[in-house]
């Protein structure tokens, strides 16, 4: 389980609290006024882009490689893809399937489907085969949105789509000079005919009107699709831009994290928009060119992920580490061991670290720019002992659950009331899962939030740990479940565990798979088994690591002990082979390479 850190004390938090006492009691107000939001209120994500385009017409608006708009540029643009695609049905509830790799598009699509009170169903880009089925499925529409990158991915899968002669697939090019695939209307051709006028039904959208699905691997099971609303966005808009982040039309948010996950659209767009502010688009993380953009773009503030901050600090020592006007940065995941040492290095005035999910209900802002903590929430949350060994909450003998002491970490959960919003998932049975009663006392409900986090005093908390089937790699949720059914499958494995094991000197977990087989490990196929993974899995859902066991410890309800895998990682007898980054197949993990491993030479 994650640490504490020894900056985080409370005299240390308490000093912070007092010194800010009078933007507590601000915040306490502001929350109230955000809990009285109601979802029939006509406030919504196009309405905001059109104020922006009066307000800011000619301050930029989006910065995409080596294209710029203002405000007033980028909504008639937005304009042109929802009047096109009101020209082809598209109305307000209808679901529209967006598949294609982070760039300017996505948010052009998202925008202009808001403003019809339509539904981008955003699925990750890295995803193939049964998982992108699945995925699709989950809340199919009749439109199709396909990037150029992505179609041999959508077509392999398209004949188990049952699609009807009314769908409607549209070809989004990124600009090239490729032949239009059979039975694809050319989407940025047809744009080009439209009008560039706001549209008239804009005003009838509201707060609870959903805007996209974002799809989440939860806490087990293959993805689910999280319902979106614009009383959310909106919600970041003021509580993350307007009371936090506090960016102008001066300044430019940099983002490299891709807009089919909350970080990039909930937490992002919304900040930069609160104030004008424009914001960079990167199709992928380029941590080479972190610091050239930086100086292109003149950037002021970036969106991060733990990720993203540990590969920016084991790069050399620059000058250009400090070559800049960044003064604030929002995210989640930077770790206590690295959290002072990179604002000094980067000359960071404000960290916004915050905590929360796409399908929650209890979010936690740094609004007090304390070190080591992801701060505090104005929502009212308990944190409930967890037996970690049987991946189970703990009860006593009247039969509820304990919170833990200061200092302590356990179960996250948020209190559910009649007041409480929760826009669940797009399968109301999957929302039920989460939920738990009889909690504190006989009645109340609350909503398991899927991890684990230290108390660590005056209201502060620090992210701990993910629980059970999910584990973070790469800035990704990886569901173990779903890769288990992927390597289950095969003749050669018996029965199979996946999880997530820490590394010295990375972030997130690397995956690693134990197995059971029929076959001696020297007859074990190590290369077909990692063209097997590679071709059905994104990259980085497949395992680094493959271990052979002859049997697995189990639960007196026989589930697999992965809390004792995860604690032996790499450091174990059975035979360990490793998926070396470049690799073509498993190899045996020599005692030099796990040492190149440990000391941080090999880099996954």
């Amino acid at each position: 389980m994650a640490y504490a850190h020894p900056d985080v004390t409370l005299f240390n938090l308490l000093m912070g609290m007092l010194a800010h006492l009078p933007r507590l009691e601000q915040l306490q107000t502001d929350y109230s006024r955000l809990q009285q939001l109601s979802d029939d209120m006509p406030i919504s994500i196009g309405k905001i882009l059109e104020d922006n385009a009066r307000q800011y017409a000619d301050r930029p608006a989006i910065f995409f490689e080596d294209l710029s708009y203002t405000h007033a540029e980028f909504n008639a643009l937005v304009n042109q893809y929802a009047h096109t695609f009101a020209d082809h049905g598209i109305a307000k509830g209808s679901v529209v399937v967006v598949f294609l790799e982070n760039r300017l598009e996505t948010v052009l699509l998202i925008s202009a489907l808001a403003k019809l009170g339509a539904v981008a169903s955003l699925i990750n880009a890295n995803q193939r085969a049964a998982v992108l089925l699945h995925s699709i499925k989950a809340d199919q529409g009749q439109h199709f949105v396909i990037g150029e990158d992505r179609i041999d991915a959508f077509e392999d899968i398209r004949p188990d789509l049952n699609l009807s002669e009314t769908d409607i697939l549209f070809w989004m090019i990124n600009r090239g000079d490729q032949e239009l695939p059979k039975d694809y209307l050319p989407l940025a051709d047809l744009v080009q005919k439209a009008p560039s006028e706001n549209l008239a039904c804009t005003q009838n959208i509201c707060l609870g009107d959903r805007f996209a699905n974002i799809f989440t691997s939860g806490t087990t099971g293959m993805p689910k699709a999280s319902k979106q609303t614009h009383r959310k966005w909106y919600a970041c808009y003021l509580w993350y831009g307007k009371l936090n982040m506090n960016l102008n039309a001066h300044d430019v948010l940099y983002v490299a994290l891709p807009f089919f996950h909350t970080n990039a659209m909930i937490v992002a767009w919304p900040s930069a928009a609160a104030g004008g502010a424009a914001m960079v688009i990167r199709r992928k993380l380029s941590i080479s060119n972190f610091w050239k953009d930086v100086k292109r773009y003149d950037v002021s503030a970036f969106i991060y992920i733990g990720e993203v901050c540990r590969y920016l600090m084991n790069k050399p020592e620059s000058p250009s580490d400090a070559q800049h006007r960044i003064r604030a940065i929002i995210g989640n995941g930077l770790r206590p061991d690295i959290w002072k040492a990179f604002k000094q290095r980067f000359h960071i005035q404000q960290v916004n670290e915050l905590y929360g999910a796409s399908d929650g209900t209890v979010a936690f802002t740094n609004f007090f720019n304390l070190d080591c903590t992801v701060g505090v929430s104005m929502a009212d949350y308990a944190i409930v002992r967890y037996d970690v060994d049987n991946e189970e909450v703990q009860r006593n003998s009247d039969g509820f659950m304990e919170r833990v002491e200061i200092g302590q970490a356990g179960l996250l959960l948020g209190h559910l009331t009649e007041q409480t919003h929760v826009p669940g998932y797009v399968n109301p049975a999957k929302n039920k899962e989460r939920i738990l009663h009889d909690v504190f006392e006989a009645g109340d409900r609350w909503f398991n939030m899927g991890d684990l986090v230290r108390d660590i005093g005056c209201g502060h908390v620090q992210f701990a740990d993910r629980l059970g089937d999910t584990f973070r790699w790469k800035g990704e949720n990886v569901s173990t479940a779903e890769v288990e059914a992927i390597i289950n499958q095969l003749p050669e494995v018996s029965h199979s565990a996946v999880y997530g094991v820490s590394l010295p000197h990375i972030d997130g977990r690397a995956g690693m798979t134990s197995i059971m087989s029929p076959q001696a490990v020297e007859e074990f196929d190590l290369g077909r088994f990692a063209r097997i993974l590679r071709d059905q899995l994104p990259s980085y859902a497949v395992p680094m690591f493959l271990r052979f066991v002859q049997e697995f410890d189990k639960t007196a309800t026989h589930k697999i002990k992965k809390s004792v895998l995860k604690q032996e990682g790499i450091e174990h007898m059975d035979p360990i082979f490793v998926l070396l980054p470049g690799g073509e197949a498993y190899e045996a993990l020599s005692p030099s390479t796990r040492q190149d491993i440990q000391q941080g030479r090999i880099r996954f």
